[in-house]
C-alpha cells in the first residue's frame, strides 16, 4: 500500500519555504502525476494562497522498474530536482514561462525526497480553456506559438536532456532517427507481447519503421523540445501568459518529435503552432514510432498499481488505432 504525502508531511516544507507566519490548511494530491506527487498546498499568513509541492519520492513513481536504462539515453525517464531545475534554466533563459520557484532541496533534511515549492499559477490548463474560455485559450495558443519558436530554433550540434552536461555525461552516439526506430522496436515488441491486434501485425509493422526510417537523411544540428507537450502540460497564467509544467524530459532533439506529438494532442488546435520547413519523412517515421510508444507505455504503466487506470487504457486504445492506420 502506496503511502502519499498528507497535511503533516508537507505543512514544515511550506513553512520554510514561505516564511513562520505560513500555515498549511489543506492538502490535495492532483491527478495525472505517473513519475512524481503533485500536491496544492493551501495557506494561510503568506502573500499567496496555495502553492505547488513536486515530490519525487520512489512510493510517487508508478512506472514498474525499468533495467539497463542508459541514463545518456534523451528517452530515458527523467525525474528528480536535477533535471527539473536544469529544464527551468534553459526555459527561463530563453524567455519561456515556467512557474517561479520558492524552494527547492534534494538534502534530505527538510523532506525525504527530492522536492521542490513552486507558483500554484492561478488559471487552468490550457485544454481546460479550449472548452470554456475559447477567445482566452487563443490568445495564451499563441503565446505557447512564440514560447516553442524560441525553443525549437535553439540549435546544438548534439541532442540529449539539458541537464546531461552537468552530469558530466554525452549523448549515444547514434542518430536522433536511429534512436527513435531503436525505442519504437522495442516498443513494437512490447504492445505485442500484451495486445493480439499488435501481435498479427508485428512483422508488418516492423517492415513499416524499416522502411520509414530508410529514407531520413542526416542532420547536424536539433532544437530544443519538451517532449511531452500536450495541452494539459500548458497552464494559462493571470496575465494570459502559457505556462510550460512537466519540464524535465526537456533536451534538444529533431524538433520533428515536439511537432508530432503536438499535432497529435492539439488536434483541430495544431494548426497555430505548425511550421513550414519540418522534414515529412521525419514526421512519418516518428508519427508511427509515438504512437506505438503510447500504445506500450500505458498498457506498461497498468501492469502496476497506477490510478487512473481508465484514462491510460483510452490513450492505449487510441494510438493503438492510429498505428494501424499508418499502415500500408
Amino acid at each position: 500500500m502506496r503511502r502519499l504525502a498528507e497535511i503533516e508531511d508537507l505543512s514544515g516544507l511550506v513553512r520554510t519555504a514561505l516564511g513562520p507566519g505560513c500555515r498549511a490548511v489543506a492538502v490535495d494530491r492532483l491527478r495525472g502525476g505517473s513519475k512524481k506527487g503533485v500536491y496544492r498546498v493551501r495557506v494561510d499568513g503568506a502573500p499567496v494562497s496555495s502553492v505547488i509541492v513536486y515530490r519525487w519520492a520512489e512510493v510517487e513513481n508508478f512506472w514498474p522498474a525499468e533495467r539497463g536504462n542508459d541514463t545518456a539515453d534523451p528517452f530515458a525517464p527523467a525525474s528528480g530536482l536535477a533535471p527539473f531545475l536544469a529544464a527551468r534554466r534553459a526555459l527561463d533563459g530563453l524567455g519561456v514561462r515556467v512557474p517561479r520557484i520558492f524552494l527547492a532541496d534534494d538534502s534530505r533534511r527538510l523532506h525525504p525526497a527530492d522536492v521542490a515549492v513552486v507558483e500554484d499559477v492561478s488559471g487552468d490548463t490550457l485544454e481546460a480553456l479550449f472548452t470554456s474560455d475559447p477567445a482566452r485559450a487563443a490568445a495564451a495558443l499563441g503565446d505557447l506559438a512564440a514560447a516553442t519558436d524560441r525553443m525549437h530554433r535553439h540549435r546544438l550540434p548534439r541532442y540529449g536532456r539539458v541537464d546531461l552536461p552537468a552530469r558530466g555525461g554525452t549523448a549515444s552516439g547514434v542518430s536522433c532517427e536511429r534512436l527513435v526506430l531503436d525505442r519504437a522496436l522495442r516498443d513494437l515488441d512490447e504492445a505485442s507481447a500484451r495486445d493480439s491486434r499488435i501481435a498479427a501485425v508485428c512483422g508488418r509493422l516492423r517492415d513499416r519503421l524499416h522502411d520509414l526510417a530508410t529514407l531520413v537523411t542526416p542532420r547536424a544540428e536539433h532544437g530544443l523540445v519538451h517532449g511531452e507537450l500536450g495541452p494539459d502540460h500548458v497552464l494559462v497564467d493571470a496575465a494570459g501568459r502559457a505556462v510550460l509544467i512537466d519540464i524535465e524530459g526537456l533536451m534538444h532533439f529533431d524538433i520533428e518529435w515536439e511537432h508530432v506529438f503536438l499535432r497529435l494532442r492539439f488536434g483541430e488546435h495544431y494548426p497555430a503552432l505548425s511550421r513550414p520547413g519540418l522534414d515529412p519523412r521525419r514526421l512519418d517515421l516518428y508519427a508511427l514510432a509515438l504512437h506505438l510508444s503510447l500504445v506500450a507505455g500505458p498498457l506498461r504503466l497498468l501492469d502496476g498499481d497506477f490510478p487512473d487506470r481508465d484514462a491510460m487504457r483510452r490513450i492505449a486504445e487510441h494510438n493503438l488505432t492510429e498505428a494501424l492506420a499508418l499502415l500500408p
